[in-house]
């Protein structure tokens, strides 16, 4: 620190995070502080300064920082080192303790006791805040722990180079540069050549070889409730990457998307019944924000008529509630969810909410806003359908295989009944019924004569 940037502090006065000594008599109150800011946020002791911040000076002999040092370790537990320093301000000498907050080995002890800094006191912790702050100190996110049974031969290192990495550039507009061992260690996926759990369920071969449970059940349902007809039943495996992805192309397939014409355009607007960055976000918030400590339990979605059911085990943390979950923050899982981010699979500092709500009230058709139901336990997120809101406007409800011929047309702009075949693997009568219908949705054209025969976008 400079003279001027001294001074600057001096002005501010004293805070949460420094303190003024006029003189190096009272140790026990410079004791309590460096106890105080190790327990907190960290801080500067800036002694040779009255309160008011008038910079006083004092005198500093040979010996005496390093005396300051050792008074320091003999009298605190565990043992603190802090930066200590001499400057001189206008010919005023001053001495500069600065403390770092403890982040592994809480609570830090003065004389025996310990303080933390509230505001601009030290306050002494009674036993049962000591606990507290002991728990808190050694909290360790799940995710980040070193996963003990797998080898480095678990991760598929083919989806890290060819998958993630180009995505990883492309996403952050930067050439990433290191080895995929480097990059999976700066994203906390490893540590000293060891796996985490997150690098395992982010890039593992097979996670579910190590967590059994963590994987995505799907159901969809004839009807409004589980007592009907359930058509189908998926589990999505894999790294959750892939699980995001498959689980998101399901029901995209699976829901139905209404058609109708604007005033004065040409062509129909093509209308989803659930806002399709909800789903995707929703997918994406139940892999990233589930407790995988509890692997009795697993991710399970329920498509209904008339709805979609998100749930996922372990419950909003304390001080969140579905009333302020759109102002607070929080991730169970933090390297997962940071990794996530940085790919765009998820949106970063909590403005997934607010864009979920955003959709739905920017949605032509005004669906009912989710409803979010949550204990200690676990969380229910429901999605409503638009369905019974698009009134006498013409709908249509296209069949996956129907969704995958207009997704190739969009990106390739033509298709023959052969290539159709080839892309929905069905012979080319069935292929050539699923083009007809098409046409007859007035969808896409039929275009060319003989062997030229093949099909655009209307």
């Amino acid at each position: 620190m400079n003279s001027q940037e001294i001074k600057n502090l001096t002005q501010k006065g004293e805070s949460e995070t420094l303190e003024f000594k006029s003189s190096l008599s009272d140790w026990r109150a410079i004791l309590e502080t460096i106890s105080a800011f190790a327990n907190t946020k960290g801080g500067k002791i800036l002694i040779g300064v009255e309160k008011t911040g008038n910079i006083k000076g004092i005198t500093i002999g040979k010996r005496t920082i390093e005396d300051i040092a050792n008074k320091i370790t003999r009298n605190t537990d565990p043992k603190i080192y802090p930066s200590i320093k001499a400057k001189k301000i206008n010919d005023k000498k001053i001495i500069i303790i600065e403390v770092e907050e403890s982040t592994k080995s809480k609570p830090v002890f003065a004389f025996d006791r310990v303080y933390k800094r509230i505001g601009r006191t030290n306050q002494r912790l009674t036993s049962e805040k000591i606990r507290i702050l002991i728990q808190e100190s050694q909290k360790t996110y799940w995710d980040e722990q070193i996963s003990k049974e797998a080898k480095k031969e678990d991760i598929d290192w083919n989806f890290v180079k060819e998958i993630f990495i180009p995505l990883y550039e492309e996403t952050s507009n930067k050439k990433i540069v290191g080895r995929p061992s480097q990059v999976l260690e700066s994203l906390g996926c490893t540590q000293d050549n060891k796996i985490t759990n997150a690098g395992i369920l982010l890039f593992g071969k097979n996670p579910q070889e190590y967590f059994r449970k963590a994987y995505i059940a799907l159901a969809r349902y004839r009807g409004k409730d589980v007592s009907v007809e359930r058509l189908d039943y998926k589990e999505f495996t894999g790294n959750l990457f892939r699980q995001i992805t498959k689980c998101n192309d399901f029901i995209i397939d699976h829901i139905a998307v209404m058609s109708r014409l604007q005033p004065g355009k040409v062509r129909r607007e093509d209308i989803p019944e659930y806002g399709r960055f909800s789903i995707r976000e929703l997918i994406t918030n139940a892999v990233c924000h589930r407790d995988y400590s509890d692997q009795g339990s697993k991710v399970i979605i329920k498509m209904f008529d008339n709805k979609i059911e998100f749930y996922n085990p372990g419950g909003l943390p304390k001080g969140i509630t579905p009333k302020n979950i759109t102002e607070k923050q929080y991730s169970r899982n933090p390297i997962i969810a940071g990794v996530l981010a940085k790919v765009e699979y998820i949106e970063e500092l909590g403005e997934g909410w607010d864009k979920i709500i955003r959709e739905h009230k920017t949605h032509p058709l005004k669906p009912k806003l989710p409803l979010l139901k949550a204990d200690k336990y676990s969380i229910l997120v429901t999605l409503f359908s638009s369905k019974d809101k698009f009134g006498k406007e013409r709908r249509i409800e296209l069949t996956p295989r129907q969704k995958k011929v207009l997704t190739y047309l969009k990106r390739e702009g033509r298709i023959t009944t052969s290539l159709c075949a080839g892309l929905l693997k069905v012979s080319s009568d069935t292929a050539l019924r699923e083009l007809t219908k098409l046409i007859q949705l007035e969808m896409i054209t039929r275009k060319g004569r003989g062997k030229g025969v093949h099909y655009t976008l209307r």
